[in-house]
């Protein structure tokens, strides 16, 4: 429809028979540039209604340096636990990132300085490991009686780079968050992404490890990496449409320009004649 619009009007400008083959041509390259395949575009392809049995659980991210941790103190006794729940020196805020709150701010050496306890070391912990480290502590030095210990962290995130709509780190709040979400949360993939290999990279015991998903397949659902960890790098690729758009353009779009001022002037003196 698209196309017999245009061959109409050029029809009724006047264009002579050589200008118009040429600009049907110029349309129909136009046209066949921008076709795509949409099982490229699309998330799960082939997928059917059914159930999927996930095995998946969600992964307990571990302290790193850096991380700035809540850690809230109860007991039968309020008062005497109120001194544990007090801005500890190391404390860091929020209010730069936009989760807001003081917390435990892991230092370089790894430790939180807490109170009555003094530096304890975290890194390389879990929140359990962390909370029977502060338990065990608590009760050795008889500060408390059946301590209840919540630790989470204020500073979650997960940082989505490449061909997202909207790139950058992502805060989570509830600490769980799943790729899809992550990728959801950064605006959704762009027509360029290349689906079936996009990179996590996680950092684990001093190793940084390398992952690669591919979001046309439902195996992404029972992948250990379906759940995310703090501090998780999602990078997703270009493909190869995008790569070679970006360098035909550079190269062709001056002598296009040039080529369409060019097929204008003539068209006007042909017209004018």
């Amino acid at each position: 429809m698209f196309v017999s619009v245009i061959k109409f009007m050029f029809n009724k400008i006047g264009f002579n028979t050589v200008l118009r083959e040429y600009a049907w041509l110029l349309l129909l390259c136009i046209a066949g540039v921008s076709c795509t395949n949409t099982k490229k575009v699309v998330y799960f392809p082939g997928v059917e209604d059914g159930k999927i049995v996930t095995e998946s659980m969600i992964p307990e991210s571990v302290v790193q340096k850096s991380d700035i941790l809540s850690i809230t103190v109860g007991s039968l006794n309020p008062e005497a636990s109120q001194i544990f729940n007090t801005t500890a020196a190391g404390a860091g805020t929020l209010n730069s990132n936009g989760a807001g709150g003081d917390g435990y701010l892991v230092n370089t050496d790894g430790y939180i300085q807490f109170p009555l306890l003094g530096n304890i070391k975290a890194e390389g912990l879990t929140k359990k490991q962390l909370k029977k480290i502060l338990t065990d502590s608590i009760l050795s030095k008889q500060l408390l009686v059946d301590p209840i210990i919540s630790i989470r962290f204020l500073n979650f995130r997960i940082t989505v780079l490449g061909e997202v709509r909207s790139p950058g780190v992502v805060t989570v709040p509830n600490e769980k968050v799943s790729l899809l979400e992550a990728i959801g949360l950064a605006g959704d993939l762009t027509l360029y992404a290349r689906r079936e290999n996009v990179l996590i990279i996680r950092e684990e015991k001093e190793e940084k490890i390398f992952k690669r998903i591919n979001l046309n397949s439902s195996e992404i659902f029972t992948s250990p990496y379906y759940y995310l960890k703090s501090n998780d790098i999602i990078y997703v690729e270009p493909n190869k449409a995008k790569v070679a758009t970006t360098n035909r353009s550079n190269q062709w779009l001056p002598i296009f320009f040039s080529g369409l001022s060019l097929a204008a002037l003539l068209a006007d003196r042909i017209i004018n004649k």
